[in-house]
């Protein structure tokens, strides 16, 4: 009842893609400022709405996106741009918090969505339901898609630790960091979504 192979493959896919290690500087920048506890519930919050935005998207990924009449490289395009928003706030360190996300759980966006369950996680996870054509690979598939929101939680979640060791100039710091490291991402979601239409039309 279990397909390593279908598991082993998907898991290292979303690994890629989703990054947990290279998350955790974004996370802490996002989250700068806030108790403990509220980062904590933030970690969780945000695996849970990337894990149930990839979970729609599995089940009913074309169906929606049809019914909106949106393409895989528009949503990329798309998400591209609101990360490059919040990573020119973060490089700018205007009010030490990034403006787009002052009156948003940061958990929601964009550290759930479009950074978690962004258009690479989400296009990767409907291809691989597509293809898991019995009940074994059907359970692998899912299980791998658990697992890696697992291992999110669970790097975010400690990578808390950090900013007891770095204080407050490391957090600046790590703040800069971030919006370079995200801005980067931002830019190549959007070149690639580009690209994509490009060698459809």
């Amino acid at each position: 009842m279990f397909d390593i192979a279908v598991f082993g493959s998907l898991f290292l896919t979303l690994f890629v893609i989703m990054d947990p290690p290279g998350i955790t500087p974004i996370f802490l920048a996002l989250t700068a400022g806030r108790p403990a506890k509220t980062q904590k519930r933030m970690a969780f919050q945000a695996v849970c709405v990337a894990f149930g935005v990839i979970a729609v998207f599995g089940v009913l990924g074309h169906q929606i996106l049809n019914y909106l009449h949106v393409s895989v490289p528009a949503l990329m395009i798309a998400g591209g741009l609101l990360l490059l928003l919040i990573a020119l706030d973060l490089l700018t360190g205007k009010n030490d918090e990034p403006k787009a996300t002052k009156d948003v759980n940061v958990a929601l966006v964009p550290l759930g969505m479009p950074l978690l369950a962004g258009p690479g996680a989400i296009v990767s996870v409907i291809l691989a339901v597509q293809k898991a054509h019995s009940v074994d690979t059907q359970i692998s598939v899912w299980i791998a898609i658990l697992a890696i929101h697992v291992v999110l939680w669970l790097v975010m979640r400690y990578s808390l630790l950090i900013i007891r060791l770095i204080k407050d100039g490391g957090v600046v710091l790590v703040t800069r960091l971030a919006g370079m490291m995200l801005s980067a991402i931002a830019v190549q979601q959007i070149i690639n979504g580009i690209t994509q239409v490009i060698r459809g039309s």
